[in-house]
């Protein structure tokens, strides 16, 4: 990976940037450049025709002066440390930035989530936290779900968790089901707080939201929500969105309910009735106000 495209030179680039505007103490800004520490670990599962495939994960603990480290574990193909290294350092940005007694952390796998069944992942969520749980906690480090992660993992996690320490610590992980002590609301949670965000830019670069022709890469958790909330909050008219398989163009507006279900019912956003299919490249370059 070029060092253009290395998310966490991206990261220590902006930080860099910061430190020279705040002219923050040198030492202060070499500290801060670096996660405090992080753990790779090596998992042996047992897959379902008999065999074991080893798998490779980490967890950062960017920095933890503000409080626990907090962010989520992410299941994915083309995982690397310098991804999980940038969004932890970015999440350690957005806690003190809103002033969140929390730190920055970030966890990851490499795997890829759509070849497994459920039982595989579980068999692979489980060992994660054997590894991993002994520099977890309540005051020390709280997981959470990310990129190819549910709550339904976060619940393995939390049991394994549990099991390791002899009684039950629903405080280890956020995002778990409701019935284990999960939170309304957190569903939406990230999209919501993206779509508050675009509405207080908004103010602040006086554009007229209601209307305002709108791109969405990614329809997932964040981005499916994002497309609903983004019409009912904000009065977006989305245009396009993208999935892992390509993506769908309208200019005359998609709609959040029928492009759902079509996903749901084929996986994927691409050929979507009365959309023309589009490269998650195309939808980068599109004339929208909203990206």
């Amino acid at each position: 990976m070029s060092e253009e495209l290395n998310p966490f030179a991206i990261a220590q680039k902006q930080l860099d940037q910061a430190a020279e505007i705040m002219g923050l103490d040198p030492a202060v800004h070499e500290l801060l450049r670096w996660p405090l520490r992080e753990l790779h670990v090596t998992l042996p599962v047992k897959m379902d025709d008999g065999s074991v495939k080893i798998f490779h994960g980490f967890r950062v603990q960017y920095n933890d002066s503000r409080g626990p480290t907090k962010g989520g574990i992410r299941y994915h193909p083309a995982e690397t440390i310098d991804t999980v290294r940038a969004l932890a350092a970015w999440m350690t940005w957005k806690t003190a930035v809103v002033d969140i007694p929390l730190g920055g952390g970030k966890g990851g796998v490499i795997c890829n989530p759509k070849e497994m069944s459920q039982g595989e992942l579980e068999r692979l969520s489980r060992a994660y936290i054997r590894q991993v749980g002994r520099i977890l906690g309540e005051e020390v480090d709280v997981p959470a779900p990310d990129v190819y992660t549910t709550p339904q993992i976060m619940a393995w996690m939390m049991d394994e968790y549990s099991f390791m320490r002899g009684y039950n610590v629903p405080g280890v992980i956020t995002g778990k089901p409701i019935p284990l002590g999960g939170s309304q609301g957190r569903g939406d949670a990230t999209a919501r707080g993206g779509m508050y965000c675009i509405r207080e830019a908004g103010k602040v670069l006086d554009i007229e939201l209601k209307g305002a022709t709108t791109a969405i890469q990614g329809y997932g958790n964040a981005g499916q929500f994002a497309h609903s909330l983004g019409e009912e909050l904000l009065g977006l008219k989305v245009v396009a969105v993208s999935d892992s398989k390509g993506g769908i163009y309208n200019p005359d507006g998609l709609d959040s309910q029928a492009v759902l279900a079509h996903k749901q019912e084929t996986g994927s956003v691409v050929d979507f009735p009365g959309a023309q299919n589009i490269t998650n490249a195309e939808l980068l370059e599109l004339d929208v106000t909203v990206l």
